[in-house]
């Protein structure tokens, strides 16, 4: 039997689809990753104009205040004295259906939001859960074709999210939360929100801390099953959240973070920048640094709520990235969505505006100067300085310097990163990785009824897929824990 050959959009062959090019096995992506850019460039645009994931949500204004300075550890503004706050902007949403879907999907809840600080905003852009189906973002449009409605019905078919899983044991410890009672939250004000990827922090001194970021909710985690799902209404969640906010029960999350320092990164037990894995909290505990409160709702959900743009690439100075592969891809591909989706100047829509003077050379482009950013007068068709001088020289450098032209200032550069090992630059596999332990860890700290929850709600729909799918599954589950692997046999020879 002939293979096909699998080949990019202009016809050349493709060598690994299975691993982007990365400077060793646990350093950050190149920009050499032609194929991957393909993908994740094609894959933004698969849909017009609902953004391709997290389409459906809702959002609401609030604020962020300070109960622990981080000052030792990071020069970001918004982080150094106890009390001060900041507004925020956050973003609810499911991940894989659309906006004709319901709120009580079993999907993750994406968990986004927006800090409007001094020194521009950062936007953490997370989910509900800690840790993700992938590690290498050269799969995840292949993982969300995966999830989404079958090409061929256009309805859903679990029997294709099983096949992907099947195929890809690093989704195995996400799948079991997924699964669990934890798979439908009850409401957004209910759910927990994590960075899930590994960030960074940057001190004065130009030391850098490797960071987590966790949103525990005050209102506690609550959940609904498959059944108590199927009655509510498709908007329950948008609406909830409406409501309480409207009746001024505003909710909150207590704000929390792991912090690992570069000597421990370099010997931990598991590689720190794999997003199918957690920190333990004993290895590393989290520390509580601040309160975050939703306390007024959008005016206009499209203008707001619709329009707004998160981009995990929205840095301030003192946070920044780190070698998290699908990390570094969402550096590109989010932006890159935004341009397609809302136009070339996104973040001059007001709710993506900056609530600080905000000075560039970009030029032009649809919708230019539909915003009035701080700093500048209205009608300015381009804005490159606070005096609004665009046409004196829009590029850089120029002889404007000391004039209001805007110019670097290389205080707030991130330190330099070092390879983390004699690293060559290639396809690193990394499906010999333990992709069990932290599922298995996972599947024993739940009581009788929660384990029961999650047998049966993988066999709803791994009942769906052949044989051969399922005895791979069940070998997935048997490397985590046998019982896990038997429940789940169990649940599949009663229906």
């Amino acid at each position: 039997m002939t293979n096909t050959v699998l080949t990019t959009s202009a016809g050349a062959p493709v060598a690994d689809d299975n691993n982007s090019i990365s400077v060793g096995a646990r350093g950050p992506l190149t920009f050499d990753n032609h194929y991957l850019f393909e993908k994740l460039a094609h894959f933004n645009r698969e849909r017009i104009p609902e953004r391709v994931v997290h389409a459906r949500g809702t959002a609401a204004y609030g604020t962020f205040m300070v109960t622990k300075s981080l000052k030792d550890v990071t020069i970001a503004d918004f982080l150094q004295v106890v009390g001060q706050q900041t507004e925020v902007f956050l973003r609810f949403s499911t991940v894989g259906g659309g906006q004709d879907s319901s709120d009580y999907g079993r999907d993750p809840r994406g968990f986004a939001v927006k800090f409007y600080t001094k020194q521009g905003n950062w936007d953490m852009v997370g989910n509900n859960t800690p840790v993700f189906f992938l590690n290498d973002p050269i799969k995840f449009p292949d993982f969300i074709h995966s999830q989404k409605k079958d090409a061929r019905t256009n309805t859903p078919n679990p029997a294709n999210a099983f096949e992907f899983w099947a195929n890809h044991p690093q989704s195995l410890h996400q799948m079991t939360i997924l699964m669990s009672d934890r798979g439908i939250p009850a409401s957004y004000r209910h759910v927990h929100g994590f960075s899930s990827h590994t960030l960074s922090f940057y001190n004065a001194k130009g030391e850098r801390h490797w960071v987590k970021w966790h949103f525990k909710t005050n209102q506690g985690i609550k959940t609904l099953t498959n059944e108590e799902a199927a009655k509510m209404p498709a908007h329950g969640a948008q609406q909830d959240l409406v409501n309480a906010i409207h009746r001024g029960e505003f909710p909150s999350w207590t704000v929390q973070v792991q912090i690992m320092s570069e000597t421990q990164a370099r010997s931990f037990h598991i590689n720190p920048f794999d997003l199918t894995k957690v920190w333990p909290y004993k290895e590393v505990p989290v520390v509580e640094i601040g309160q975050l409160e939703l306390n007024k709702n959008v005016h206009n959900y499209f203008a707001e709520t619709e329009q707004v743009a998160f981009a995990p690439s929205n840095f301030v100075p003192g946070i920044a990235a780190s070698p998290d592969k699908m990390l570094q891809a969402r550096l590109l591909a989010y932006q890159d969505a935004h341009r397609y989706r809302i136009g070339a100047n996104f973040n001059q829509i007001p709710v993506n505006a900056g609530k600080c003077p905000v000075n560039h050379y970009q030029r032009d482009g649809a919708f230019a100067g539909m915003g009035c950013p701080v700093g500048h007068s209205a009608g300015d068709t381009n804005y490159a300085n606070a005096a609004g001088h665009v046409s004196a020289s829009n590029f850089y450098p120029n002889d404007r310097v000391g004039q209001g032209a805007p110019v670097p200032v290389p205080q707030v550069a991130v330190p330099p990163m070092p390879v983390l090992e004699d690293a060559w630059i290639g396809y690193h596999d990394q499906s010999q990785e333990d992709y069990y332990s932290q599922a298995g860890a996972l599947f024993r700290i739940m009581n009788d009824s929660q384990q029961q929850q999650l047998f049966n709600n993988i066999a709803g729909g791994l009942s769906q897929a052949n044989a051969d799918i399922q005895a791979r599954m069940l070998a997935q589950f048997a490397k985590a824990d046998p019982a896990y692997a038997e429940g789940v046999k169990q649940a599949l020879s009663k229906i």
